[in-house]
């Protein structure tokens, strides 16, 4: 199921789960918002609102809230010495899309939590780190070996020819 909703002036078509940044708006950081001004539901059969789908609401969890990169905006007026620089940066709020709900329904203030996968049995997690680790000290021992057995440096030419003269 889908949903096309209007927040910030702008429109969004959203799923279940989807990530996106919007602009700016109220709601502290794991709080859930709810956007009604829904212009279309998808799924099976589309709906679509005049203007809006009556009953139909996108709720979402609130990530982050931040702001965005940095823009600046250079004016330059040629041959009359004049120049303005001046710097922006857009606040954003990062959205994770948890329901979207039609007929009324009200979205449910609790987080719905990822179902995760079991963690890695350990024994497993401390064989592959000895190994690691064995690989690394053999890995080591060549290079010191391959160190010890370089040869001595070779003297130039004309050190060489200094030595047999001297003898």
């Amino acid at each position: 199921m889908f949903a096309v909703f209007k927040t910030g002036g702008k429109q969004y078509r959203v799923a279940a789960d989807d990530v996106l940044k919007v602009d700016k708006i109220k709601g502290e950081v794991g709080e859930i918002v709810a956007f009604g001004e829904v212009l279309l539901v998808g799924g099976e059969a589309i709906t679509l609102g005049t203007p809006t789908v009556t009953g139909a609401t996108v709720a979402a969890q609130v990530l982050e809230q931040g702001r965005g990169p940095k823009i600046i905006a250079f004016k330059k007026r040629r041959r009359k010495n004049s120049r303005r620089k001046r710097g922006h940066r857009q606040e954003f709020t990062a959205l994770r899309i948890t329901e979207i709900l039609t007929d009324g329904q009200a979205p449910s203030r609790t987080v719905q939590a990822k179902a995760q996968e079991p963690p890695a049995p350990a024994v497993e997690a401390a064989t592959a780190a000895s190994a690691s680790a064995a690989g690394a000290a053999e890995a080591e021992g060549a290079a010191a070996a391959a160190k010890a057995k370089k040869p001595a440096r070779k003297k130039p030419a004309k050190e060489a020819k200094k030595a047999e003269d001297e003898t």
